[in-house]
């Protein structure tokens, strides 16, 4: 029975939600939610019949939009089949999935161990490492997002980390590349490499590289800003990493599945990273799934000793197969393809000529349907449209200019100063100049703040 069939009218959606859901990452008694009723393909709808452009794909999972019909099918098929079965029994969906996915990673990753999501797979991904090295440190960057698990939590590297700790225990932080606003005073992408390297060069060193297991990267940085690594990076720390013995892991949870215009976004650079955590888009979160695509010489550490760890759900059937059904989407449809014409066309030029005429738009960066635009208040000083982990009043022009897109029927997604521009994988032309043309007027919002 669906929620329509319960016979619920949206006010009465939102009392319940009011009473009885209790929210990630709220303060309970601040919380409007909107009800939505149903979605297709790039758009949602509420109970009023109001129609949005869904410009965040959700979380940045739902690459394949909304209800694709094929996608439907297959987990219905699967449901009508067999709904579940233990990790433990060789079943047909998961190994397909498995082969699936191994076929699309780099050379000599063979293996998948599946989760439930993405921070679980984060979790497995630094278990795999240490197991493998025998080694306490991971090291991973700040400005970054690993998930919301006890160990995930404790690699993320911005302040929803901070109401959690203390946390992981031999996870240290280092800056990443960041041109636009270079920790390492660069004034090109590649002075930005080289400095960035260099720092992480000193950051094993003084943290001991034989004690370090893992360095765990986000490919390209997502909710902290869409941060694309400069021409050069990735490959140099592919290097540091062979030098010292550490594992390399490529956090593709966000950024991969056709979201950078790959299958994994790592593959845009010609780096092959030892593993690959991965979720949202394999399967959109249809059904809720992840995983760590592992190297086979990690995976054969385990094949005398136990791998310590295990989850009920670990390739689920229904994910799996709905899984297998996305990639073959991805195939028939040719996604990829059709992301990367659409970086071309319309994102990038676009999106330019926006930060063209708004003043607060003080930098456009991305890569496939994964862009950013950064707003400021000043474009000389780079001050941002809000303070950093802004809250409150300091929020606020932020706010009204997701308010401004809601009204206009888009819904946004922004983190701290940014608006991203991230809709699903399939979303036509049209509809991304619709959405393009939403953000214009509701940029009007954020230049009345501008200062500059």
């Amino acid at each position: 029975m669906s929620t329509h069939d319960l016979g619920l009218s949206g006010d009465e959606v939102k009392a319940l939600d009011r009473a009885h859901v209790f929210h990630s990452w709220s303060a309970q008694a601040t919380l409007d939610p909107m009800a939505i009723e149903r979605g297709e393909g790039s758009y949602v709808w509420d109970y009023d019949g109001n129609r949005y452009l869904d410009f965040g794909s959700q979380l940045v999972n739902v690459n394949i939009g909304h209800q694709h019909p094929k996608l439907v099918a297959a987990i219905q098929d699967q449901a009508a089949r067999m709904c579940t079965i233990a990790p433990a029994v060789a079943n047909d969906v998961r190994s397909e999935a498995a082969r699936r996915i191994s076929d699309v990673a780099p050379e000599k990753l063979t293996k998948v161990f599946f989760t439930n999501g993405g921070a679980e797979a984060n979790e497995y991904a630094i278990r795999l490492a240490k197991g493998h090295t025998g080694r306490p440190k991971i090291l991973t960057t700040y400005r970054s997002y690993h998930g919301a698990t006890t160990g995930a939590i404790g690699l993320t590297g911005e302040p929803r980390r901070w109401a959690n700790e203390p946390v992981t225990h031999g996870t240290v932080h280092f800056w990443g590349p960041y041109p636009y606003r270079s920790q390492f005073h660069s004034d090109s992408p590649e002075q930005e490499t080289e400095r960035a390297l260099q720092h992480l060069r000193d950051v094993v060193m003084v943290e001991g590289p034989q004690t370090i297991a893992a360095i765990m990267l986000e490919t390209v940085v997502g909710t902290n800003g869409v941060l694309v690594p400069p021409p050069g990076y990735l490959a140099g720390v592919r290097e540091i990493c062979d030098e010292h013995g550490i594992v390399m892991i490529a956090d593709e949870v966000m950024s991969g599945f056709g979201r950078c215009g790959q299958w994994f976004a790592i593959d845009a650079w010609d780096v092959a990273p030892d593993l690959i955590s991965f979720a949202k888009g394999v399967n959109s979160g249809y059904v809720p799934l992840g995983g760590v695509v592992i190297h086979e010489d990690i995976a054969a550490s385990y094949d005398e000793k136990p791998f310590p760890g295990g989850l009920t759900y670990s390739g689920h059937p229904l994910a799996c197969a709905s899984a297998v059904a996305s990639m073959r989407i991805f195939e028939e449809e040719e996604i990829l393809g059709h992301v990367r014409r659409m970086a071309q066309d319309v994102y990038e030029p676009r999106l330019r000529e926006l930060a063209d005429r708004h003043p607060s738009v003080g930098d456009v960066r991305g890569i496939g349907a994964f862009w950013a635009l950064e707003l400021v208040r000043d474009r000389d000083t780079r001050e941002p449209l809000v303070p950093f982990n802004a809250t409150g009043a300091d929020a606020a022009p932020m706010a009204q200019f997701a308010a401004a897109c809601k009204q206009r029927g888009l819904l946004p997604f922004t983190h701290f100063n940014r608006t991203h521009v991230v809709p699903p994988c399939t979303t036509t032309r049209d509809e991304a100049l619709e959405g393009i043309a939403i953000l214009d007027e509701a940029l009007k919002v954020a230049d009345e703040h501008y200062t500059g």
